[in-house]
């Protein structure tokens, strides 16, 4: 069978090997990292959120960055550092605006296909990560926030997804613990939540027991195509090769002589760490989404709250800054006030974002040459969807036999 590598073994990475391997091929992941899952995939919001598939391509975005631009704890900031690289992404995303809907609906029906297949890989890796198939709550404190959830509501179910209209009430019996003034939301019950490292980690040890190849701690510095077929990575000849390295994709994308304008986006989150009964009866069980402030929670079994959100624009920068971690605790203060935040986790990672929000899946331009990235604030939503039609792709190109067959 043909040899395959693949770049990255966060979620994305390791969904496709395990689709890749299912198939038959050889594989070997490649990540700088010494484990599985230690970047993006490590601590998001937790959400697998079909109803979180809205992409962000609208006019109201635009305004939205150049209002909060001078806010440092804004939900979307934008720096004010020039960089061709984030002007010529920017550009792309406002021309993407008319595809609004079509890219909303087509990316609810990629994550209602992912279901299936990331419990599938859980059930076949015998991988326990904290999975909640309990729903997920969307919650709205005004009447225009609530008006514009109701067209995107329409659009999640031209892609297949059922989302229900709440009364306060209701959101108040899905969420007792909630404080706070409401005037609605939605209930999404076919949504789960989960920790992603601990999935990420589970199934790329899954893999190796099976013999794929992890080459790990050892970041990868050179790929060259070869005018024979296949490519090089750092002097090792592949049959194929998968970008799946999250931001690192692009350099690696233009090595091999393609474009590939992702940008990273950097998402924040905390860990609540629920160390007395009083904190673990008053966090939520239920998930949440927050649109107002783009935040997220999810339980992650009895002793953690997860907290994630907010969009920085700044290039390759990984720092955690103190003034974007802060409002999301004191968001956890202000809505649920029984929860004690002296033990607070901060972390903070660069979501790789195309401009107009939908992954690159495929094969590249050249022979041999694939990718399964840029899914944005998504990639665990949609990671089982993308790395199956990805392996499909490359059986097709690299193995016609068995695609055949499949």
């Amino acid at each position: 069978m043909p040899s395959i590598a693949i770049i990255g073994a966060g979620v994305t990475g390791v969904t496709t090997a395990y689709e890749l391997h299912r198939l038959g091929f050889d594989v070997t992941v490649h990540d700088r990292q010494r484990y599985a899952a230690m970047e993006t995939s490590f601590a998001n919001g937790g959400q697998l959120s079909a109803s979180n598939a809205e992409v962000w391509n609208q006019a109201s975005t635009v305004l939205k960055g150049l209002k909060w631009m001078w806010r440092r704890d804004a939900p979307l900031l934008v720096s004010l550092k020039p960089s061709w690289h984030k002007a010529s992404w920017m550009a792309e995303f406002v021309r993407a605006i008319p595809q609004y809907r079509e890219n909303t609906i087509r990316t609810t029906r990629m994550a209602i296909a992912a279901r299936d297949g990331l419990r599938e890989m859980a059930q076949t890796a015998g991988v326990e990560f904290d999975l909640l198939p309990a729903g997920i709550l969307h919650f709205y404190g005004n009447e225009h926030d609530m008006d514009h959830a109701r067209e995107v509501t329409r659009l999640l179910a031209e892609g297949g997804l059922e989302r229900r209209e709440l009364t306060p009430d209701e959101v108040r019996a899905r969420c007792p613990e909630l404080n706070g003034d409401l005037v609605g939301g939605f209930w999404t019950e076919s949504d789960m939540t989960g920790d992603i490292h601990k999935f990420t980690k589970g199934v790329a040890g899954w893999l190796k027991s099976r013999g794929v190849r992890f080459e790990m701690g050892r970041g990868v510095e050179k790929l060259v195509r070869k005018d024979s077929g296949g490519v090089d990575v750092d002097g090792t000849h592949y049959d194929a090769v998968v970008l799946c390295a999250g931001v690192a994709s692009r350099g690696f994308a233009a090595q091999l002589g393609e474009r590939l304008n992702v940008y990273p986006v950097k998402g924040y989150s905390i860990t609540v760490n629920l160390r007395d009964e009083g904190s673990r009866a008053a966090a939520p069980t239920v998930s949440l989404l927050d649109d107002a402030a783009k935040i997220v929670t999810s339980r992650l079994g009895p002793d953690r709250f997860r907290i994630a959100g907010t969009a920085e624009f700044n290039g390759e920068n990984r720092d955690i800054r103190d003034d974007r971690i802060r409002p999301l605790v004191k968001w956890c203060e202000r809505y649920f006030p029984g929860v004690d935040t002296d033990s607070v986790v901060p972390w903070a990672g660069l979501r790789p974002m195309m401009p107009n929000m939908m992954p690159r899946v495929g094969a590249g331009a050249g022979q041999g040459v694939f990718f399964n990235t840029g899914h944005g604030h998504l990639g665990w939503t949609l990671s089982a969807a993308t790395a199956r039609i990805l392996a499909s792709e490359v059986s097709a190109q690299m193995a016609p036999e068995i695609h055949r067959a499949a």
